[in-house]
């Protein structure tokens, strides 16, 4: 019914448990076998300069400004996430989730920025374009000068106007 590896072990007399246990602590400190943990390339450099750029496997190397943009990119799309979510869990609470009401709410936003965007811009530019108006009150004679200066060349040569 019961094979022999299930039958219980005899006891071991206080010898053979010695043994048993002096072979135990010898293997436990028995020194494991290395293991390399570097490696020399042995591949030909070149003759002259410095040895050229690999491909190293995983994101390909860009500048830093795509860096910045891409993070700017993936963080801005990560913040349209819990929105949305809020959304369809409103729409599907209220039996509401119409793809035409789901479109129109995935493009109000979109609609919205783009010419809050826009008059943005103008107003910046408009700003910019307009010049400074001052406004001076003297109590006595004034003479005004206005000068413009343009220092141009390797040798600098000034011409007041």
């Amino acid at each position: 019914m019961h094979s022999d590896t299930t039958r219980p072990a005899a006891a071991m007399t206080d010898d053979q448990a010695a043994t048993e246990a002096a072979r135990i602590i010898a293997d436990a400190y028995r020194p494991v076998p290395a293991v390399p943990t570097s490696y020399r390339d042995t591949s030909p450099l070149p003759s002259h300069g410095d040895m050229p750029p690999v491909v190293q496997p995983g994101v390909p190397p860009m500048s830093q400004r795509a860096v910045d943009a891409g993070r700017l990119m993936l963080t801005a799309g990560l913040a349209t996430v819990p929105p949305g979510l809020i959304a369809i869990g409103v729409l599907i609470a209220s039996r509401q989730a119409d793809p035409t009401v789901i479109g129109m709410i995935c493009a109000a936003p979109a609609a919205v920025a783009v010419p809050v965007l826009a008059l943005a811009r103008l107003f910046s530019r408009v700003a910019e374009a307009a010049p400074d108006e001052h406004h001076h009150h003297y109590s006595g004679p004034v003479r005004q000068e206005h000068t413009t200066t343009h220092t141009r060349g390797i040798f600098a040569r000034t011409d007041n106007h």
